[in-house]
Order: C-alpha cells, then sequence, then structure tokens
C-alpha cells in the first residue's frame, strides 16, 4: 500500500507522445514502489486528433478540469493538419497561463555516454539550465493584420514586459543560481537592437542582482549567446531569458547535449497556488510516431521532475541514476543516440536499472 498518492492529469497528445508517456508511467509506478508513493492517473485525449473532429483541442472542455490534480503530465502536441499555432494556442498556452506557470525550467546536460557533436567536450562541460519566462513576453495576442491580401497588407505583434513578470521570472532564476555549486547567472538579452523592452529587462536584471551579492553575473546578447553556447558551454550554469529566447535556447542546448530526446521540462507555478505541467522539450516527431523508435528517457527525466516538484527527492534521483547507468553503459541505445533499441526496449533497461 502506498504511503502517499499523487494525483496526476495525464495527456499523452499526439504522436510519440502516446507511446512515450505510458513508457514513463511504467517507470515512476516502478519507482513509486520502491519509495513509498503511488499515483492516481486521469487521461485526458486533448489534441490535434481531438481538434480534427470537434473543432476544438480540448473537445469543448474547459481547462480548470485539471485545476484539481497535483500536476500535468504531459507528452507533445502537433501533429500535420492541424496549424501549429492552432496547437499551441489552443493547449499549452491556456494552460501555461491560466495556471500561472511563469516559469519554464528546462535543464541541459550531457549524460556519459552519450556523444556530443562539440569536439573534446565531456559531461564535465555541458552541465546547465534554462529558466525561460512563459507567460508574457514576445508570445502575446497582441497584435493583427490589415490590409489583407493587398500589396499593403502588414501584421503587427506587440510584446509584452512587465515589472511583475519579468522580477518574478528573474528571482526565480537568481535562487536556482543560488541553490548550485557554481552560483552563476547569465541574463540572454538584445538591448542593442530591441530598444524599448531588452533595455527594461536589463535594468530588472540588475535592479534584482543587487538582492543576490552572492551570484556571479553574466548577460550576452542572444545572437552571441548562442555561438557561445556552443564554442564555450562550460561557461554556463544557469541562463534566464525571455519567452522567446529561451525557447530558442532550449533546443539549441539539448542539440549540443546529444539529442533533445534526453531533454526534459517543466512548466512551474513556483507559487503552488495552481499544478505545474511537465513536458519534455521534443515535439511530437510525426515521421517516427507509431514506429515505436521514439526515445522514452526525455519523458522519463521530465517525470523526475515532476517528482522533484512534487517533494520526491529520493524518487527523482532514482530515475536519474537510472537513466545515467543505462546510457553509460551503451548497451541499449534508441536510433537518435545511435542505436535500434525499441521504445519498449529502452524502458525496460531503464526499469531494470532501478535495481
Amino acid at each position: 500500500m502506498a504511503e502517499r498518492t499523487y494525483r496526476i492529469a495525464v495527456i499523452p497528445g499526439d504522436g510519440i507522445g502516446k507511446e512515450v508517456v505510458p513508457a514513463a508511467q511504467e517507470l515512476l509506478e516502478a519507482v513509486g514502489r520502491r519509495h513509498g508513493f503511488g499515483f492516481e492517473w486521469t487521461q485526458f485525449d486533448w489534441s490535434c486528433e481531438l481538434y480534427a473532429r470537434t473543432g476544438s483541442m480540448t473537445g469543448g472542455r474547459g481547462i480548470e478540469e485539471l485545476a484539481p490534480f497535483d500536476a500535468v503530465f504531459l507528452g507533445a502536441v502537433g501533429y500535420p493538419g492541424v496549424a501549429d499555432h492552432v496547437s499551441l494556442w489552443g493547449l499549452l498556452i491556456p494552460i501555461r497561463r491560466q495556471f500561472r506557470q511563469y516559469v519554464n525550467l528546462r535543464p541541459v546536460r550531457l549524460w556519459p555516454g552519450v556523444r556530443t557533436p562539440l569536439a573534446d567536450r565531456g559531461p564535465a562541460d555541458i552541465d546547465f539550465v534554462v529558466v525561460r519566462e512563459n507567460n508574457e513576453g514576445e508570445y502575446s495576442e497582441i497584435g493583427g493584420r490589415l490590409y489583407a491580401g493587398t500589396p499593403a497588407e502588414l501584421a503587427v505583434q506587440q510584446s509584452v514586459f512587465t515589472r511583475e513578470g519579468v522580477d518574478r521570472v528573474l528571482r526565480y532564476a537568481f535562487e536556482r543560481a543560488r541553490a548550485r555549486p557554481a552560483k552563476h547567472l547569465t541574463s540572454a538579452t538584445k538591448s542593442n537592437g530591441i530598444i524599448h523592452t531588452m533595455p527594461f529587462w536589463d535594468e530588472r536584471f540588475e535592479a534584482v542582482a543587487a538582492d543576490y551579492p552572492d551570484v556571479r553575473t553574466d548577460q550576452y546578447h542572444i545572437d552571441i549567446l548562442t555561438a557561445h553556447l556552443v564554442q564555450h558551454p562550460d561557461w554556463f550554469d544557469v541562463i534566464v531569458a525571455s519567452n522567446l529566447f529561451g525557447d530558442i535556447l532550449s533546443d539549441l542546448g539539448p542539440a549540443v547535449a546529444g539529442s533533445i530526446g534526453l531533454a526534459p521540462g517543466a512548466n512551474l507555478n513556483p507559487d503552488r497556488t495552481h499544478p505545474s505541467m511537465f513536458e519534455p522539450v521534443h515535439g511530437s516527431a510525426p515521421d517516427i510516431a507509431g514506429k515505436g523508435v521514439a526515445n522514452p528517457v526525455a519523458q522519463m527525466l521530465t517525470g523526475a521532475m515532476m517528482l522533484e516538484h512534487l517533494g520526491e527527492t529520493d524518487g527523482a534521483a532514482a530515475v536519474e541514476a537510472a537513466v545515467e547507468a543505462v546510457l553509460a553503459a551503451g548497451e541499449t541505445r534508441t536510433g537518435d543516440l545511435g542505436g535500434a533499441a525499441s521504445t519498449t526496449e529502452m524502458t525496460a533497461a531503464v526499469v531494470a536499472a532501478l535495481a
């Protein structure tokens, strides 16, 4: 009998989400049995497939149905035939905003046994965290088009940066940096070219930094920052960025670390007034969906992040240790890692490594 039971809303979503989510659930159940906790999973079929049938990503149901749960465990959203902006604004962004999930947290780590495309780099060189502002910034609904279909057609997109929104994500990033050994925070900016919002971001970064004298800080324009991440990944510990810049860095990071199939992520409500949502960085990968070859590790590590958020730190550490053991051994690898293992075989190997 489990000592603690967590109520989890499960949204497998589209494509490989339907394959990697059950794999991660199997691992989390096994971890729970060893550490005295269990899960009550409630599955939602919210997806592009549902949109194609009903015209709604949720089938007309409300996001508030997720409110009673301890967390939301998401696979991937997006599939050919449904425009990306429809799937994103029809499900993920409403969840992130309605539940005030203002931090998108994406750890980047080169695991032992995984090959990085960067020459002469090892696990000690690539271990950083991207803290992305998740509720405002460049991802705004404010704007529109004029004179559609004419030579004078124009599109306007309005970015939104509030002091409350910027300060709270900066403070989260500073706290995260303070808790890590290097105590180093880098800010991504573009204040030379974006004349209003980015100087404001820089000013707030400097103001909040005054409250964290023990944290070493740097800031780089986003263009040179991407170059530095490739040439000098060892320079970075925690990176804080706006919604758009953080999104870009969150894909570049896993590429540097060997595979986006290993990259976990979380949409956090640090105030814990609403449930947080946990989703891997990778998408629905329609090109390999249904073939049973998707790498489930990103979803598993996303599960570890969920366990940590729920206070199950030993369980989270057990997931990471099992993943590390399998990757370091190198005997079981999915295609993105240069092997031929199936999703099922990779899952079995990680579950076995728990012992």
